[in-house]
């Protein structure tokens, strides 16, 4: 799910009590920043509140995040120079959804899971290319007319 045009998470809804992986290559991404955390709490009062710091890979940086029982999930970014990334001071916040009942199979015969694994990699192959094609359409115009500069650490 792509929240806005930096941010995405590896699944279509934030369900509560699951595990989401966050994906951000907003500004501290494009501009080289070597940390980035994200600030995170729930609900309106941002109870449960804490801190973790993100992982830099090729498509930005990433972070996992345990999902509590609350109506929302909010959230903002904090680089190693401690300049933040707060939606121009909204913060980023997205409803959690509770967990859906009606699909459970209340029978005795055995259920197949083959084809939700096959769906599920296939969704995340999506989301990789998504975020690949985005780096192109982003990077190449700069690198091919020679205003890309990338910073040099000192």
């Amino acid at each position: 799910m792509e929240l806005t045009k930096n941010i995405f998470f590896n699944t279509d809804k934030l369900i509560e009590n699951t595990v989401v992986k966050i994906y951000y290559t907003g500004e501290f991404f494009q501009d080289g920043s070597k940390s980035v955390s994200i600030h995170y709490g729930f609900g309106t009062n941002w109870d449960h509140v804490n801190d973790i710091e993100m992982q830099k890979t090729e498509l930005g940086f990433q972070a996992e995040i345990n999902l509590i029982g609350t109506e929302s999930f909010n959230f903002c970014f904090k680089n190693d120079e401690n300049k933040w990334d707060n939606n121009n001071s909204q913060n980023y916040v997205f409803p959690i959804e509770k967990v859906s009942t009606e699909l459970v199979v209340l029978s005795d015969e055995p259920v197949s899971l083959g084809t939700a694994k096959k769906l599920r990699k296939s969704y995340l192959w999506s989301k990789k290319i998504r975020i690949a094609v985005y780096k192109i359409i982003t990077y190449l115009p700069k690198i091919i007319s020679g205003n890309y500069k990338r910073k040099i650490s000192e």
